[in-house]
């Protein structure tokens, strides 16, 4: 399902950030190294320019590819057998039920108070893309990341391989006209690598262990809860380090960075360990 276009900042600013590390990359570092007639220049234009297509089209679709919509007609089926996860409140004990948008929540699913609406398996509220990241876009987010850093740390070494280049004289003369380029690209780069890397390494924890960042700070409280309590604590969708990976980003390992999703299923239900140890007892 695909979302309409509105205006966000944050999301204009990214674009002029890919903007301008393309076109500095290619026609000045590249250039500046190579030339961008010679072999090693065109290699390198023609893979700087495909990982920032895949890293365009992915944040295209993770911006505007719904996140996940809980179903009007969604009711939760207490006596079905083969669904043994039922989430509850906190309180009570009751099924997890939205005040706001007067209706059962599927398991892992959470209100946005920015989406105003409650988004099947959320993560988190991105500014930066300007929507949710949850059931339906995950993994086009995930992939967007991979190819960002990808990007990043490519043209981070195009620049300080463009710099051991000695000008020519005339550039040396009027102080380089290209001076300024690499210095904002520069420190544009080296932070964007940094965070960029930092984010990347979270999210394939999170993929790891089959959790959102929502349900990672849930089970840290449950932790303690269940130590302070004498019990063990398991997350209950951690299926395996290799299970969670297909689960996430597909049974074919050559579609992990490719933005395709048709495994993804309804986002209404997951499997879980407990499904693994009863197939695995049969």
């Amino acid at each position: 399902m695909k979302r309409g276009f509105t205006f966000s900042p944050p999301v204009t600013v990214v674009v002029l950030a890919i903007s301008f590390i393309y076109f500095s990359t290619v026609f000045i570092f590249i250039d500046r190294w190579f030339g961008l007639t010679s072999s090693p220049g065109i290699m390198n234009a023609t893979v700087f320019t495909a990982v920032t297509l895949m890293c365009i089209t992915n944040y295209a679709l993770a911006i505007f590819t719904d996140p996940g919509r809980v179903p009007s007609t969604y009711m939760p089926d207490i006596e079905d057998s083969e669904n043994p996860i039922h989430e509850i409140k906190r309180k009570g004990g009751d099924l997890r039920y939205c005040q706001k948008c007067s209706q059962y929540k599927p398991p892992r699913a959470h209100h946005c108070r920015v989406c105003k609406r409650c988004i099947l398996r959320m993560d988190h509220h991105c500014i930066w893309i300007n929507n949710c990241v949850g059931h339906e876009n995950y993994k086009v987010f995930f992939v967007f990341v991979v190819y960002a850093v990808v990007a990043c740390i490519y043209s981070l070494i195009l620049l300080l391989g463009s710099l051991t280049i000695e000008p020519p004289k005339d550039e040396q003369q009027v102080g380089g006209p290209f001076r300024t380029v690499y210095i904002v690209a520069g420190l544009l780069l080296f932070p964007l690598s940094m965070a960029l890397s930092v984010l990347l390494g979270w999210h394939i924890y999170l993929i790891l262990h089959n959790k959102t960042t929502i349900e990672y700070h849930e089970g840290v409280r449950a932790m303690w809860l269940a130590e302070k309590g004498g019990n063990v604590y398991s997350h209950p969708y951690d299926l395996g380090a290799f299970e969670n990976l297909t689960t996430i980003l597909g049974p074919n390992i050559f579609s992990w960075i490719c933005p395709t999703s048709r495994h993804k299923g309804s986002g209404l239900r997951f499997r879980t360990a407990y499904d693994k140890s009863i197939t695995a007892s049969m």
